[in-house]
């Protein structure tokens, strides 16, 4: 009898590729998981070869994760359709700025029984205000959706050093069996209930990476650096406060997907590195990510500017001093050194839902 599970994956850039690594070795250990694992590649010509013939036969993907193999059962496919048409668990792990054309795309070719879980780090602006990567692919696919997010540079993880994730899932059941997908001895995976909580952490830590980029450009040290880590971290929690009315757990900051992303993101992510080098070069985050990101996102910037639309069109700007700093120094050629304005913020006040468990 075949499995009656199939994972696939949409998206194959550094941690697409990372993540296909990941789910290639453990579903050949899960008797209820078919041991093919397709992937989407959007098809690029590099060296002179389409990208999923040279992953197809190195099993390498050598323009975004060069040097690490990819198990031989993952196979690479040009076909969003092809790739989704037969799984029932469905990977997204693309750019957030390109998920709608995506899930348009496949829309009306899943099986009725799929679900999806969303490696993204990012938010989306709709008219009815920002949405999370889950409820976006939730409104257009109409099926149930997980989010995954922590402190996971993601060559680190293709090199097997040992980090932590966070999973967000609303279905314990379902929590398990995501977790079996990506949970290995280097990968540690905890779950949780919260699963806007998680894609919210997971999104807005860029915007702060941004802002330590900028403090290391300006080489003001590890002491105002802390400084700004702490007060996006408040920021961050206040915003998801107002954006959930309150839902969002407080105990998911504490998890991989809060306080160690952004600890890890400011120091190490991609963000960090090309905000210290907009401040260094003065050319546009456009061209640095040009020249520095190899055909990779820039995640930090864009949603700097589509944090910044919701909370300036809420009327709220102004409890929101970092973000809105970050926002004029990246979009309105504001000087970096006035990142520090108006940061004397009183965050006392600010609560969110406590933790289940400290309800007992």
């Amino acid at each position: 009898m075949a499995p009656a599970n199939k994972v696939c994956i949409l998206g194959s850039g550094n941690w697409g590729s990372t993540a296909a690594r990941i789910i290639g070795k453990n579903v050949q250990k899960l008797a209820d998981f078919d041991d093919t694992v397709k992937i989407w590649v959007y098809e690029e010509m590099v060296d002179g070869q389409k990208l999923t013939d040279i992953i197809n036969t190195k099993h390498e993907n050598i323009k975004y994760l060069p040097g690490h193999k990819l198990p031989s059962n993952v196979v690479a496919v040009p076909d969003a359709v092809e790739v989704v048409k037969d799984a029932t668990h469905i990977v997204v792990v693309i750019p957030h700025q390109f998920i709608q054309h995506l899930l348009n795309t496949i829309h009306g070719h899943l099986l009725s029984n799929a679900r999806a879980i969303s490696l993204i780090k990012g938010i989306g602006i709709s008219n009815q205000g920002m949405t999370t990567m889950t409820q976006i692919i939730h409104r257009t696919l109409a099926i149930p959706v997980a989010s995954l997010s922590g402190a996971n540079i993601a060559n680190e993880i293709a090199e097997e050093k040992y980090c932590e994730t966070t999973i967000g899932c609303s279905d314990p059941d379902e929590a398990i069996v995501w977790r079996s997908l990506f949970n290995t001895p280097y990968f540690q995976v905890n779950c949780v209930s919260d699963v806007i909580g998680v894609e919210f952490c997971g999104a807005l830590k860029n915007v702060v990476a941004v802002g330590a980029g900028f403090i290391d450009g300006m080489g003001l040290g590890n002491n105002t650096k802390a400084a700004i880590i702490r007060i996006g971290f408040l920021e961050m929690r206040r915003l998801a406060m107002h954006m959930s009315d309150a839902r969002i757990q407080d105990s998911t900051f504490m998890e991989s997907c809060g306080i160690a992303d952004v600890i890890t993101t400011c120091y190490g992510g991609r963000n960090r590195r090309l905000a210290e080098e907009f401040v260094k070069t003065g050319k546009p985050m456009s061209q640095l990510e040009q020249e520095l990101l190899n055909g990779q996102k820039l995640q930090g910037y864009l949603t700097a500017g589509e944090v910044h639309s919701y909370i300036d069109s809420s009327g709220i700007a102004d409890h929101f001093p970092l973000f809105t700093n970050i926002y004029e120094i990246c979009y309105r050629g504001k000087s970096p050194r006035t990142i520090f304005d108006g940061l004397n913020v009183d965050f006392s006040r600010d609560t969110l839902t406590p933790s289940p468990a400290s309800k007992d």
